[in-house]
């Protein structure tokens, strides 16, 4: 298959990636738009030396980080009318009797565990969960894997509420895993 196609087959995941980071449709579409042309542009530079995907994400992690620092000053909201069938997590994990739709392995084996791509799915339904402050310094911190200097001077923060913020978002994820992933509910 030509490369210009298998690129265009992996539109989807970069635009639901660019979403979860950017958290604003239209930054989004900009980036993964950027994404495409580079890869476009200069296809030699892909040269089989990773998986194509992995070099997409790549290029749109730089675009991503780009327009984070364009538009340092604007705030993005969260676009609510996304999930008019109910809640993401809930169509993942569960069937329509509330039972899960697979179940989840145990605590026992995490390396398997972070191999499936269900869990993946799912973690990205709880970062998107995210209160959209937590989740941009999350994804800036962990994801696009700014420097703390960094993300404190694009958002202004001082070290400490940034340290503070990251904590809160991990254990808001830790929660969320743990109830929609694991089975567990905190006590």
């Amino acid at each position: 298959m030509a490369l210009e196609h298998q690129i265009a087959e992996h539109r989807a995941y970069l635009l639901r990636f660019a979403r979860l980071q950017l958290r604003n449709d239209s930054w989004a579409e900009d980036a993964v738009s950027e994404t495409l042309l580079a890869a476009l542009s200069k296809p030699q530079s892909f040269g089989n030396r990773s998986q194509l995907k992995t070099w997409l994400i790549g290029i749109l992690k730089h675009k991503v980080v780009d327009l984070i620092r364009s538009h340092a000053r604007e705030v993005a909201t969260p676009d609510l009318g996304m999930d008019d069938e109910g809640d993401e997590l809930d169509r993942l994990a569960f069937t329509a009797d509330g039972h899960f739709a697979s179940p989840p392995n145990d605590w026992g084996d995490p390396d398997k565990t972070l191999q499936q791509s269900q869990f993946f799915q799912v973690l990205d339904a709880c970062v998107e969960r995210l209160p959209p402050a937590l989740g941009r310094v999350f994804l800036m911190r962990e994801w696009l894997e700014l420097s703390s200097e960094d993300v404190c001077k694009e958002l202004a923060l001082t070290p400490t509420n940034l340290y503070v913020q990251l904590h809160r978002a991990r254990l808001r994820l830790q929660e969320c895993l743990n109830i929609h992933w694991f089975g567990k509910h905190s006590t």
